[in-house]
């Protein structure tokens, strides 16, 4: 069993002020082929909130909660503390054998294998004195994960009995989507965490040219097809940062309450205490040889990924 002498979490980032929306937007799309007016339209999300993302500091709640053994840093993709300065102190301090974990269930490009690049890219930056870096596997199956699901599913239904669930997660471009097993992951965590109740699967928080295909359908599509009370679960997000907050608990109610539908939103994992219990059991997989869980019809993502896992879209627009 490998000797790790730190962990890392890895996430997205977020701005913390109005001033850091723009710049932290252009990081997140940068070579994306966004268009100006989509960037805009986006930031003004941002600004809905005095452009404060909750993102930070869940991450910071999140290690609050987890108070592992292990020294724990942070580092993000997109805004500060961004992964490569997180990698120099990680060196600087003499770690040589890091454990990371993202912030991310399931298993696509911009979820998994993007995370790794950015290890990869920041150790280059760093050099000689950077440190190996081991990822944890995917979780969308773990049985402690599916049952936090389950406790904040049924708290929503009883504040609306018998209504139509509806799970959603973060669109993402076809070609990313074909490439990876995404949506099966997505579809499994939602049949085990539903159990015998109804429910469809739909995506939000696409963004990027109008002319490439995302995942469909989007839940604001949705809406308009239902009638009667929804209960929307997240389950594609673990917390409640900015596309939970703006997409469904501003624009998705909104749509809601102007159909005459009851809407309630059913809660991310956070730091729920079965969720960081589930974070310090991945730990002890790697750490202590603990057990490897999983339920449903899936099998657990392999503890290392394989070279050819959730390859990068092709970034291209359709012929015509």
């Amino acid at each position: 069993m490998a000797e790790f002498d730190a962990f890392l979490l890895q996430s997205f980032g977020g701005p913390e002020k109005r001033e850091d929306v723009i710049p932290f937007l252009e990081n997140v799309t940068r070579g994306r082929g966004v268009p100006p007016e989509r960037l805009l339209e986006v930031a003004e999300h941002y600004y809905h909130f005095d452009g404060v993302s909750p993102i930070n500091e869940q991450c910071r709640a999140l290690l609050r909660a987890l108070d592992l053994d292990l020294p724990m840093y942070w580092g993000n993709r997109n805004w500060h503390p961004y992964l490569t300065d997180t990698m120099r102190q990680i060196a600087a301090d003499g770690r040589k054998k890091v454990l990371a974990f993202p912030t991310s269930a399931f298993s696509s490009y911009s979820g998994c294998r993007q995370y790794r690049e950015d290890i990869e890219r920041a150790r280059a930056e760093v050099g000689e004195s950077a440190p190996d870096v081991v990822m944890v596997r995917r979780f969308f199956n773990h049985p402690l994960f599916i049952a936090v699901m389950q406790e904040s599913l049924d708290a929503a239904l009883a504040e609306a009995p018998g209504a139509k669930v509806i799970f959603t997660a973060h669109s993402v471009p076809m070609s990313m989507a074909n490439s990876s097993p995404y949506v099966e992951q997505l579809q499994e965590a939602s049949r085990l965490v539903a159990r015998d109740v109804p429910y469809r699967l739909a995506y939000q928080s696409r963004s990027g040219p109008p002319q490439i295909p995302w995942l469909e359908p989007d839940i604001l599509d949705v809406l308009r097809e239902e009638k009667g009370s929804v209960v929307v679960q997240p389950i594609g997000f673990l917390s409640d940062h900015m596309e939970v907050m703006y997409d469904l608990d501003f624009e998705a109610r909104n749509l809601a309450e102007e159909l005459g539908m009851r809407f309630v939103r059913a809660a991310t994992a956070g730091t729920h205490p079965k969720f960081i219990r589930m974070i310090r059991e991945l730990v002890a997989e790697y750490t202590a040889d603990g057990p490897v869980r999983v339920i449903g019809n899936l099998p657990a993502r392999a503890s290392v990924c394989p070279s050819d896992c959730c390859p990068a879209p092709v970034r291209r627009l359709p012929a015509g």
